[in-house]
């Protein structure tokens, strides 16, 4: 993963070509070439990438891993308050448990809608076959952390 440094490295040669861009499309608006309004939307584009790389390199994408943790996959997610994801259904209760709080903090955003708490949820379940060709979903666990305070880290975790 990228740390914020050679965020703010990259944001500095973009920076460059950004500016190097909008002499060349002064120059073309100058003598009047045909491909002038081509560099307008290429300075642009560069001026957003700037932008956008600049910000990476204030705030940096961290997660912090949890020991024990397994894999898993996001299933379902509304945007607001709930989110279920799938785990092997060989899955151990301590790994789970790891996992659900991994989830709950990856998955956890300032930007989610409260609408109906302020509390996320993270179901994890996964899909058994007790007979050839049936398939049924079973929650295992679930986890719930508070939406509105990104200090509290406690995660209370409830295995079914």
């Amino acid at each position: 993963m990228l740390t914020p440094t050679e965020f703010a490295t990259y944001s500095r040669w973009v920076g460059i070509a950004t500016v190097v861009m909008a002499g060349l499309t002064a120059l073309a608006f100058l003598l009047r070439w045909g491909v002038r309004f081509r560099f307008v939307g290429i300075t642009g584009f560069l001026g957003v990438v700037t932008v956008g790389l600049f910000a990476l390199s204030i705030v940096p994408i961290v997660h912090t891993p949890v020991p024990g943790a397994g894999k898993y996959t996001l299933v379902y997610d509304n945007g607001a308050t709930q989110v279920v994801i799938t785990v092997p259904p060989e899955v151990t209760t301590e790994t789970l448990e790891a996992t659900l709080v991994q989830a709950a903090n990856d998955l956890f955003s300032l930007g989610r809608l409260g609408r109906g708490g302020d509390r996320l949820v993270v179901i994890a379940r996964t899909i058994r076959h007790p007979q050839p060709n049936v398939s049924e979903p079973v929650i295992l666990g679930v986890a719930t952390r508070s939406l509105s305070d990104r200090t509290d880290t406690h995660v209370d975790v409830q295995i079914l």
